[in-house]
């Protein structure tokens, strides 16, 4: 009987440090991390794995509810399905613990939050995007091209041997917007 950690983070230029230590300090000893993975995703690599190792008495601990997952159906569900391999679940920053009445009931209420939450957020997004095109502009990022300062600077930068995670240092963007820098291709003119 053992206490597993399971941490997630949504894109791959975030880091889940804060996360694994308040899994070790709650006292789990392996911890399983999906990196760059929507929690709206019922099934992800390392979620998947750390219920292939789970044995009946284990813990399932997570820092947050919404790291486990954002969807109530799919949460509800994984709790069931530890629930009936005899895992517990609990959850550090809510103080929720299935292995009592209470805990499952706070359990279900705050998973229906979480699902509001990402709802609202989805509709709020709609209705800006909605609002930027009645004014003619476009929502989103803006349209970065190879004439870009910041696209020249990375692609000189990764000509003189530097890593990625070093180039974005260097133009204070995130590792992610350095590999998106480095991909644009220079576009052709028409003759």
């Amino acid at each position: 009987m053992g206490s597993i950690g399971y941490a997630r983070v949504s894109t791959l230029d975030q880091n889940a440090d804060l996360q694994h230590a308040a899994l070790t300090a709650a006292g789990c000893s392996r911890i399983f991390t999906d990196h760059g993975v929507s929690g709206t995703t019922a099934s992800r690599p390392e979620l998947d794995r750390l219920l292939d190792h789970l044995r009946s008495g284990d813990e399932v601990v997570v820092w947050q509810l919404d790291r486990l997952g954002r969807n109530t159906r799919n949460l509800l569900t994984l709790i069931d399905d530890l629930e009936s391999r005899d895992v517990h679940f609990r959850s550090v920053t809510e103080g929720i613990s299935t292995t009592g009445p209470m805990g499952r009931a706070m359990l279900t209420e705050m998973s229906a939050f979480a699902q509001l939450e990402r709802d609202q957020l989805a509709e709020r997004t709609k209705a800006g995007m909605a609002a930027a095109a009645e004014h003619g502009r476009k929502a989103g990022r803006r349209e970065v091209t190879t004439d870009d300062a910041d696209v020249k600077r990375a692609q000189e930068l990764k000509a003189q041997g530097l890593a990625p995670a070093d180039i974005g240092k260097v133009i204070g963007a995130s590792r992610a917007t350095v590999y998106r820098y480095l991909s644009l291709q220079p576009t052709a003119v028409a003759p």
